[in-house]
């Protein structure tokens, strides 16, 4: 049976709502970008995943395959920039409350500011942050996402065709009891828990080879061969771990 979310969408980023500033390009290319995902630092969940990112003027097309999430649950994904960033993956040194867990705002030095929400249908921009009702539910702790025909502007375009954009997962079942729940609240929304938010994997999006995605054979595939080699479960990804939970939603299926 179907469970309904209502979380109201809120912008992951001090500066998410603003104009995007730019990179300094006077108008967007074209070119294509991967991403490899791996655990966030100190967060330690046991996933993997790849994201494929391509630019065609003020159009982007997203295919992200990510394994060993929290199952059935909705995981906010989006890709990050901000001038000022390190345009990485958070390290151990930036969880600097020291609790052991690290927040998406302690993550924003490495990562920045949204840019675009990965959600599957409806709007992409950084007001869908947390439009969870919107953002994959990773079946069995599998993401399987492809989205085309996103608009973004020429800055972003510039950001993500220069290496400067990192993709990231959010959602962490910190205590391992199948859900999203615990005492911490989310740096984001005091409304949920902080392991709702909390970011999960993490990768650059670098510059692919010329004329395509590396295969990892020797050779290289186009865009679409590449799109169907993540969507068709081609790449070897880390599983773990399975469970059903909710995010202040009525669940009709009942647990054990």
């Amino acid at each position: 049976m179907r469970t309904r979310t209502r979380i109201a969408a809120v912008a992951l980023g001090s500066g998410a709502l603003l104009p995007f500033a730019g990179a300094g390009m006077a108008h967007a290319a074209d070119g294509g970008t991967t991403a490899t995902l791996r655990p966030v630092a100190v967060n330690n969940v046991p996933a993997s995943g790849t994201a494929m990112a391509e630019v065609h003027g003020n159009t982007l097309t997203v295919t992200m395959v990510a394994s060993g999430l929290l199952a059935n649950s909705p995981h906010a994904a989006h890709i990050h920039f901000a001038q000022a960033a390190r345009h990485e993956c958070p390290r151990v040194t930036d969880d600097t409350n020291k609790d052991g867990r690290l927040s998406t705002t302690e993550g924003g030095p490495a990562y920045g500011d949204i840019v675009v929400s990965l959600t599957k249908t409806g709007d992409t921009s950084p007001k869908s942050g947390l439009a969870v009702d919107r953002f994959d539910t990773a079946p069995g702790g599998t993401i399987h996402y492809q989205r085309g025909s996103i608009p973004i502007s020429d800055g972003v375009a510039s950001a993500i065709l220069a290496g400067e954009s990192v993709v990231v997962i959010h959602g962490v079942d910190h205590n391992g009891d199948g859900k999203y729940d615990g005492a911490a609240k989310s740096d984001l929304d005091p409304k949920l828990p902080a392991e709702a938010t909390d970011p999960a994997v993490c990768g650059v999006l670098r510059a692919a080879p010329v004329g395509g995605m590396d295969t990892g054979g020797g050779g290289t595939s186009t865009g679409s061969d590449a799109s169907l080699l993540l969507l068709g479960g081609g790449l070897t990804l880390a599983a773990a771990g399975s469970g059903a939970w909710t995010v202040r939603r009525t669940r009709a299926r009942g647990r054990a």
